[in-house]
């Protein structure tokens, strides 16, 4: 029997909260929200998908807004240096001492934008604050924001001038999320949006405001924590992650930083559905999100058009799932 809403209430109102909010500004895309705010409510990183032109940068610009967090862009170009992401100490001729001039990632959300763009070495800037929270400069150790997170989009049909993201950054984030056209209603109701005078770049006069605190992000990290979930639930979570390591159409398997990801994110998930316990319900919901950019396929079965999620739906329709 299906329990009640009132399981996980501070989670199951802000995602209702903030989804309403959302709209004001975010026509459609209701899964990429609930995707979103998994990212964020299960202290994540996630990577977003799509051809221009779909709403990825207002879709994080508007959920910073209404969560009432930092937000700081970047455009991550062939020419930019680590520095330019984390700072650097400049010397100040009055003082006669150094002091850090702060880069883009001391925020609570950073949007990486285009992060195939830049050079490895650049890439690689990003990897010590996304695993411990914290960056060193001149091997000095600063904090970030307990809420930092980072949302990373890239273009999936442009190549030339981009660099692929090694397996060990890509494996930092959370979800993948793929970012799709609108239907043919939700692009009429964009245009007639904007044909009323909405406009992206100006969020407060669409009445975007901060419906949550980060005391309430914190309460709903606390109820995620103490999400119930079964040994069974436990033992089938592996199993998914194994059964891509065994599978005849991919090079590389998931790590078993994939099934801690994938615990975590489908206990989000349960969260905002309402529920204080997992079900393999959510576990295959969200499988597809957190292991699509970690597996490697063959080049025949590439070559033969697999995608990475089809492996997938064949490994969840071949594992047992628990009673």
């Amino acid at each position: 029997m299906a329990q009640s809403p009132t399981a996980t209430p501070k989670t199951y109102d802000l995602s209702r909260n903030l989804t309403n909010m959302l709209g004001r500004a975010v026509v459609g895309q209701q899964a990429a929200i609930q995707q979103l705010l998994i990212t964020v409510l299960a202290g994540g990183h996630a990577l977003i998908e799509g051809v221009p032109g779909t709403a990825k940068t207002l879709l994080v610009r508007a959920l910073a807004r209404c969560l009432g967090f930092d937000f700081k862009r970047v455009q991550l170009t062939p020419d930019l240096m680590p520095s330019d992401i984390l700072g650097t100490n400049i010397f100040d001729l009055t003082t006669r001492t150094f002091h850090l001039r702060q880069g883009p990632i001391f925020t609570t959300i950073l949007l990486a934008d285009e992060i195939n763009r830049a050079p490895a070495k650049t890439q690689s800037a990003l990897l010590e604050g996304m695993q411990e929270r914290q960056v060193t400069i001149d091997g000095v150790t600063h904090p970030l924001d307990e809420n930092f997170t980072v949302f990373a989009t890239q273009n999936p049909i442009e190549f030339e001038g981009t660099y692929p993201l090694p397996e060990a950054q890509l494996d930092r984030f959370m979800l993948k999320i793929e970012i799709d056209y609108l239907s043919e209603p939700e692009e009429n109701q964009l245009l007639s949006k904007v044909h009323q005078g909405f406009d992206a770049m100006k969020l407060e006069e669409a009445g975007l405001e901060p419906v949550v605190t980060a005391e309430d992000v914190r309460q709903c990290r606390q109820e995620i924590l103490q999400v119930t979930v079964d040994e069974g639930v436990l033992h089938y979570i592996g199993q998914i992650t194994r059964h891509t390591r065994d599978s005849a159409q991919l090079v590389l398997g998931c790590s078993p930083r994939a099934s801690v990801m994938l615990l975590r994110a489908a206990k989000a998930l349960a969260a905002l559905r309402g529920q204080d316990y997992l079900t393999p319900d959510e576990v295959k919901a969200i499988a597809p999100v957190v292991l699509r950019h970690r597996l490697i396929l063959r080049p025949e079965a590439e070559i033969e058009g697999t995608r990475a999620d089809d492996i997938i739906q064949n490994i969840l329709a071949a594992v047992p799932v628990p009673r």
